[in-house]
């Protein structure tokens, strides 16, 4: 018997656990990708026509268009490339081999190939070319006609439900990574928190070694390993948080601040950013130096909105400049709460450029600000202490 049991755990997938919410999302989303091709086409067609209206393959494609949308075998092209191909090919060997069960062989292997080699391999479409030389006297009548109608208008009419249902739920399709907040500083230095641990060009290296098709997007897969990454830092950072770190007297300005007000209180202070706040606290901008240079000019009678600044001001039919805070701030400021771990700001600060964060509570209230000396300074102190734990000398550290 445990024999037994170890080879059923060896034929069990491994899938990847699933929310019931996002079981049910897909489910629906079949429902409505085959229900609404079947009717669309018989209201095109009728009841009388010869061919079938919906065939069987497209409840394969749902399978991937609404279950896995960020497969890369349930893209757009996929599906229509795929499938249409792979008609193409059945309806070949269908044509030239008289023999039934060779023609399906050959149209299934070949309809592989093929699709493999145009980059739109969809598995649905290994049925699509039995069909096309098995499915019957009305589909070899068609001939070539079974390509558009009804493999093509199948294809189409199912993806753009799919186009719909996934993006009104929540679910980017086509599939794309949301771009990453990196700050580019025109140079060819990679990213900062791409120059430890593995690089993209480490991952193409190993995906190339692997030399099998992945049933995963190349970006997906790089950014699960990153999250990976960051998972582990969470737990040797000894989850530190923006409330242990960050600085809780705090010098803000208000909207309507002027702006050698501002400047007065960065010299002040000897900080680089202020956060602009509401007479309730809530945060609505953050004012930089780089604020101060680059959107107002300074003069011998004192500084003015810069000419380029002012001409978006007024694209925007905004109101005429008053040398206020508020005209140069920079607005919606990204912002953490006090429970947010600190490994979750390094991606920020390091990549996005961010070199003051604000902290704020529920209701968007000023509590505190981290800065990027801030971070080093606890992930140092983590670092030191780690190996302190571990029995080595702080030194080495």
């Amino acid at each position: 018997m445990p024999g037994l049991a170890v080879l059923l755990k060896r034929l069990n997938p491994g899938l990847a656990p699933v929310s019931p919410a996002e079981r049910l999302r897909a489910s629906v989303g079949a429902l409505v990708g085959i229900l609404v091709t079947g009717l669309v086409t018989k209201l095109a067609l009728g009841t009388s026509a010869e061919l079938p209206l919906l065939i069987a393959p497209m409840g394969a494609s749902a399978v991937l268009l609404f279950a896995v949308p960020s497969s890369p075998l349930a893209q757009p092209w996929s599906i229509l490339g795929g499938n249409m191909v792979a008609a193409l090919i059945g309806v070949t060997a269908a044509a030239f081999i008289t023999d039934p069960f060779v023609a399906a062989a050959v149209a299934g292997g070949a309809a592989i190939g093929a699709m493999m080699l145009l980059g739109c391999l969809h598995p649905p479409g290994g049925a699509v070319a039995l069909t096309a030389v098995l499915g019957g006297p009305a589909v070899q009548a068609a001939g070539y006609g079974f390509v558009l109608w009804p493999v093509g208008v199948n294809s189409l009419l199912l993806l753009a439900v799919a186009l719909i249902f996934n993006n009104l739920t929540g679910r980017r399709y086509p599939h794309r990574q949301p771009p990453s907040p990196a700050l580019d500083h025109k140079t060819d230095d990679p990213k900062p928190t791409a120059r430890l641990g593995f690089t993209s060009a480490d991952l193409d290296a190993a995906i190339a070694a692997h030399g099998e098709l992945l049933d995963v997007d190349r970006d997906d897969l790089e950014g699960i390993l990153h999250q990976a990454e960051q998972r582990a830092f969470h737990r040797r950072s000894g989850e530190i948080t923006c409330a242990d770190i960050m600085s809780r007297d705090v010098a803000a300005v208000s909207p309507e601040s002027p702006w050698r007000d501002a400047l007065a209180l960065l010299r002040a202070h000897r900080v680089k950013a202020l956060p602009v706040t509401t007479e309730d606290a809530r945060v609505v901008g953050i004012v930089t130096q780089t604020d101060l240079l680059d959107k107002v000019a300074w003069g011998r009678k004192g500084p003015r909105i810069g000419l380029a600044h002012r001409f978006r001001r007024a694209a925007r039919l905004e109101r005429a400049p008053q040398a206020t805070v508020e005209e140069i701030m920079t607005t919606p400021v990204r912002s953490a709460r006090p429970e947010t771990l600190i490994a979750e700001l390094v991606p920020l600060m390091a990549d996005g450029g961010w070199h003051h964060l604000p902290i704020v509570s529920a209701h968007g209230q000023l509590v505190g600000v981290v800065t990027q000396s801030d971070l080093i300074a606890a992930l140092f102190h983590g670092r030191v202490t780690a190996k302190v734990e571990d029995g080595l000398p702080a030194k080495a550290a």
